[in-house]
């Protein structure tokens, strides 16, 4: 493998779509370290350091900025904004006609689907940073600190903060799509696996230092590993239903005859279920934290769904994520539009008829395949949480189901595109 890095690097256009997507990853690092204007960075590191454990509220956010969202830097919504638009545009295709034809009308439909996410992801920096910034004055961003991390609460510093954030959204989804374009993988992809393993040292350095430390180290990366071997052996398993397709004549060419397959992954749904699941489980904790703490349903809340050691909490974990898997699967993939592509080609499926049986049998597959698919997302997630539950280890620490299964998938990705152009030059790739 380090011979493959050394052959990519020796081919120019290779190596400067690397070095390009590696700069690109810097400067995103370097984002996420500029405080926004109007933000006392020393009172910010005092905070992060007084902070109470168990924090969780808006710990999905900060996953995905790297960090950055605690320290109230230009990147701290991260790419979080624009992963939201693209979910709710692609949710839209099922409610708004116009959105699934523009779906199937190809490159163009397609660029103009980008550029609404584009418009959605703008509205929604404005809306969260709003919410962060608001959140930080209050001091519920950090728990326990006794300074003002804003220290000057003018509107005109707070619309300039806004103006900070939202802008940095924006330079953050420029930098993905160039990286999309004039790099290696998908930009997007890559600054969400940049944020998540930055964060990786700290936390095992924190674990390291923690009682028992060194035994605590080793157990987790133990399970680390389990947990990577079970993903990677499971995102690169797929059923693959084969497709047939039948001979025809175009003018004097005959067209056809030949064999494929359509591969089906356990796994369709990737990481939006842990995403969807993680983000409905959160929403309670928020109205805890407004309402009056004595009450008895804000205690409730906060014991029993709050918490993340609690065994109802875990429990709507899983089946949330159960249901979202089937749920965004049913989305993304449409048995009907298969099947119809399949039938406009001359494309069958052996021993299925065309038309409505080849749309039954692909569905039949889907829900086959999910129910592992969806216990096996359960399990990832669960692995890491209970582990650190029994080990006693800060909840906050980003070796979770969801940040496991991002890296490893960017990963496997980045490396099969790299792989893919070594071999368009006769060289060995990375997976042998």
């Amino acid at each position: 493998m380090l011979g493959a890095f050394v052959r990519a690097f020796r081919t120019p256009d290779l190596r400067r779509k690397l070095l390009f997507t590696i700069g690109i990853m810097v400067v995103f690092r370097i984002g996420s370290f500029l405080p926004t204007p109007g933000v006392s960075y020393p009172n910010v590191q005092q905070c992060t350091e007084e902070m109470q454990s168990g924090n969780n509220l808006l710990g999905l956010v900060n996953l995905f900025s790297g960090g950055a969202l605690l320290q109230l830097s230009v990147f701290a919504l991260g790419i979080m904004p624009y992963i939201t638009a693209s979910i709710i545009v692609q949710l839209l295709r099922v409610v708004i006609p116009k959105f699934e034809e523009l779906h199937k009308e190809g490159q163009s439909g397609t660029a103009k689907l980008t550029q609404y996410t584009r418009y959605l992801t703008i509205a929604l920096a404005i809306l969260q940073s709003t919410t962060v910034i608001t959140i930080a004055r209050s001091g519920r961003l950090f728990s326990g600190c006794t300074v003002d991390v804003i220290p000057d609460s003018s509107w005109t510093t707070l619309v300039l903060m806004v103006i900070a954030m939202t802008a940095g959204t924006g330079l953050i989804m420029w930098l993905g799509e160039l990286i999309t374009e004039r790099g290696v993988g998908n930009g997007m992809s890559l600054l969400i696996f940049t944020s998540i393993a930055a964060s990786f040292p700290t936390a095992l350095g924190s674990i390291w230092g923690s009682n028992n430390g060194v035994s605590k180290f080793f157990i987790v990366m133990v399970v680390i590993v389990l947990v990577i071997a079970l993903v990677v052996f499971v995102e690169q398993s797929q059923r693959r239903i084969p497709v047939q397709y039948a001979k025809r004549m175009v003018g004097r060419r005959m067209y056809g005859g030949s064999s494929t397959y359509i591969p089906i992954k356990i796994n369709m749904a990737g990481v939006i279920p842990i995403i969807f699941a993680s983000s409905l489980l959160a929403i309670p904790g928020i109205l805890a934290q407004f309402g009056d703490q004595s009450a008895d349903w804000v205690r409730w809340t906060s014991q029993n769904l709050a918490a993340n050691d609690a065994p109802l909490h875990l429990a709507l974990y899983v089946f949330l994520i159960i249901f979202f898997c089937y749920f965004y699967t049913a989305i993304t993939f449409n048995p009907d539009e298969v099947a119809d592509n399949m039938k406009k080609y001359g494309g069958f499926i052996p021993g299925i008829r065309a038309g409505r049986p080849t749309a039954d049998y692909l569905s039949y597959v889907i829900s086959r395949i999910t129910a592992p698919g969806s216990v096996y997302l359960a399990l990832v997630a669960l692995i890491p949480t209970i582990a650190f539950i029994v080990l006693d280890i800060d909840q906050n620490i980003p070796f979770g189901g969801s940040s496991i299964l991002i890296v490893v998938g960017v990963g496997l990705e980045t490396v099969k595109q790299i792989e893919s152009q070594l071999q368009q030059r006769h060289y060995e790739g990375f997976l042998r």
